[in-house]
């Protein structure tokens, strides 16, 4: 799927962060009868923020009882094919557009929700491209988007004043600002890889598509090309470039943890998504900017990563209309406003009626990034499947132990896709 900045920003928004803690995976109680069923809504975003605010606004459903789960992240994508898959599935769960759902549609694991899209369904005014983004290769709908968000290089303003540095426009200049950050005592990246080993391919998926371009990066996702090919290999050379750099304590730190050094100027700059700012210590947003990952190879298309949350539901569900009715709800303006607002992020909403006037400039400074994007990328799970996203957080990681061994590391990445992706 080829998805254009043009396409993707009509009609579009916001997105959601994530990560939580413990809960079942128990689907709807229909034991007291219709009228009494439970819903289970089982949820990946377990930052204080963003969980207290889903929290407002499934407490603001009234129509049917919701029990709200909420799950750690690698523990919820690590169980996300038990859930869907099993006797008894939650009814409605969070999660990423775009191919990963379609991957779990592939194998009947999703509710159609095509009726949410037509006539006056809750996502009926939602732009031609989120329709694509949440439909199923058999051309049903089968995701609820709720917001979006951008990524970019992230930085305290008063840090770079303090140390004399201005954002960069190219490599040359980034890396020049690496070395004068690197001069003044902190490291210039932070970087959560521990318990987060995804955070590894923000600047994998950016390489790739600064110097290959998001065609050749959506092939290469899908298996058209090599992941030891010598495409990959020059991408590798650049992300070998910032070694150096990475705060090397990143490689146990969460991606939240990661956020501290950056706040407390002991590290320059994080590549990382706009939820960044719910990670940031209340009062410090306004500190907080941030610039477009630097031009590589200039004949290439500027692309940006703006990933797209929401919800989909089990296809085993015991309270089909019930689960429609609450994925109603929570795609409604006023839900994906009193979100965004209460989980204190910086993630725009895919309702047209949502007022984003009001928005902070860093916000209102992200929407003008993706108006100025020509392509738009999803993230590398979300172009691919989570399967494939496992072999890169195996790669990535082994390479930022050990970049000496690139060549060995990229051969053992191209034989674990092989096996996922059966080509």
């Amino acid at each position: 799927m080829t998805t254009t900045r043009r396409g993707f920003l009509a009609g579009l928004g916001g997105l959601g962060a994530a990560a939580a803690l413990g809960g079942c995976a128990t689907g709807s109680d229909s034991s007291g009868g219709g009228s009494s069923t439970t819903l289970t809504l089982q949820n990946s975003q377990s930052d204080a923020d963003p969980k207290a605010a889903l929290t407002q606004v499934v407490n603001g459903y009234t129509k049917q009882k919701v029990t709200l789960n909420t799950i750690a992240i690698e523990t919820f994508r690590a169980q996300l094919p038990t859930y869907l898959n099993s006797a008894n599935p939650p009814d409605v769960l969070t999660w990423y557009a775009g191919s990963v759902a379609r991957d779990y549609a592939k194998k009947g694991f999703l509710l159609d929700l095509s009726e949410l899209w037509t006539g006056d369904g809750a996502c009926a005014k939602f732009s031609p491209a989120l329709k694509e983004l949440s439909t199923a290769e058999d051309g049903k709908q089968i995701f609820v988007p709720t917001n979006y968000y951008w990524w970019g290089v992230f930085y305290k303003k008063s840090a770079f004043a303090e140390w004399g540095v201005q954002p960069p426009t190219t490599w040359d200049e980034f890396i020049a600002v690496c070395k004068t950050i690197k001069s003044k005592g902190a490291y210039p990246l932070t970087m959560g890889t521990g318990s987060t080993a995804w955070v590894a391919s923000g600047w994998f998926d950016y390489l790739n598509l600064r110097i290959n371009g998001a065609k050749f990066h959506r092939e290469l996702l899908a298996g058209q090309h090599s992941f030891d090919g010598p495409e990959v290999k020059q991408v590798m050379d650049y992300y070998r470039q910032l070694i150096e750099y990475i705060d090397p304590k990143g490689r146990s730190y969460s991606y939240q943890d990661a956020v501290t050094p950056l706040v407390n100027k002991k590290a320059g700059m994080y590549l990382l998504g706009a939820f960044i700012t719910s990670s940031v210590p209340q009062g410090g947003v306004d500190d907080i900017d941030f610039f477009r990952v630097p031009s590589i190879n200039t004949s290439v298309p500027v692309a940006e990563e703006a990933p797209t949350d929401g919800y989909f539901a089990a296809a085993k569900t015991r309270n089909k209309q019930g689960t429609l009715d609450l994925l109603s709800y929570l795609a409604g303006a006023k839900q994906q406003q009193a979100f965004i607002e209460r989980a204190k992020s910086s993630n725009l909403p895919t309702s047209g009626d949502v007022d984003t006037t009001k928005f902070s400039p860093l916000v209102q400074k992200g929407i003008k990034h993706l108006n100025e994007t020509e392509e738009i990328t999803q993230f590398f799970n979300r172009d691919s499947s989570d399967e494939l996203q496992t072999t890169a957080d195996t790669a990535l990681t082994k390479f930022l132990d050990k970049p000496g061994d690139v060549n060995s590391i990229l051969k053992e990445w191209q034989a674990s896709a092989k096996k996922v992706l059966g080509s």
